[in-house]
């Protein structure tokens, strides 16, 4: 008995060596890639929106094109303009993509990639707006509300403008176009936002304009951890040949057209 019991433990153990060999050679054969999991804020077109289900935009084509370089797997993530630092911080993304522009603030907690699109931050105003240039914002006791989406760096940029100039209050909005919305209702008197997503909101919201004068000129860049060298390292290859064989260009080309 005590023969057949050895006999019978043998070929399980046998077995089971056989089962994991199967299971460890069937996970290297599926050839499964590493997520590159990265966190947006899908309400700030062209670059990232969303249709239907989908989010999609210039950053998320040029993700996925940095993500193919790397052969892994893009997993895209929305959530709050805000969040998107702190998530890439604690490790939970692996970078953050959303028009982001690097600041000092910013790089006192993640590192940044090369600059992939340069930017330029705008003035929204109704039509018949008192407000004519930039100028006019930073007038002392101007007393100017305006509308930001939170976290970015229009907020950043006014406030500190608005504090320096004791010419306005800053009105912070979680969505670009909630910013917008408030600025139709007659709630504030301009947004401050990129050029790109002003251009939409401008084109779906009769009265309103974008100023001539320019705000500030920025570029975007990628958003990876301090701990993460190895990884920003890849994505500047990834960017560079993406630069040089004109894939890049090719995908800003597709949303922003010119004039």
């Amino acid at each position: 008995m005590k023969k057949i019991l050895s006999l019978l433990l043998v070929m399980a153990l046998t077995m089971t060596m056989f089962t994991a060999c199967g299971s460890e050679e069937k996970s290297e054969e599926s050839g499964k890639k590493a997520q590159l999991k990265m966190a947006t804020n899908a309400e700030f077109p062209p670059y990232e929106y969303r249709e239907g289900q989908d989010i999609v935009g210039i950053d998320v084509e040029m993700a996925q094109a940095v993500a193919d370089k790397l052969d892994m797997e893009l997993v895209v993530e929305d959530m709050e303009f805000d969040s998107i630092v702190p998530a890439v911080v604690s490790g939970k993304q692996d970078i953050g993509v959303a028009g982001m522009t690097v600041t000092e603030d910013r790089l006192k907690s993640v590192d940044f990639t090369d600059s992939y699109a340069q930017a330029v931050q705008v003035i929204i105003v109704k039509e018949d707006s008192k407000i004519k240039s930039v100028d006019d914002l930073f007038v002392e006791g101007a007393g100017i509300k305006a509308g930001v989406q939170l976290g970015t760096t229009g907020d950043i940029f006014v406030t500190d403008d608005f504090k320096a100039n004791k010419s306005g209050t800053v009105e912070e909005y979680n969505k670009g176009a909630d910013a917008v919305q408030a600025l139709v209702s007659g709630k504030i008197d301009c947004v401050v936002i990129d050029n790109e997503p002003a251009k939409k909101f401008v084109e779906a919201n009769e009265g309103l304009k974008i100023l001539d004068t320019e705000y500030v000129t920025e570029e975007y860049a990628i958003a990876v951890s301090k701990d993460n060298a190895e990884l920003k390292d890849k994505i500047n290859t990834a960017l560079k040949e993406l630069k040089e064989d004109g894939t890049l260009q090719k995908i800003v080309d597709k949303y922003i057209k010119a004039e």
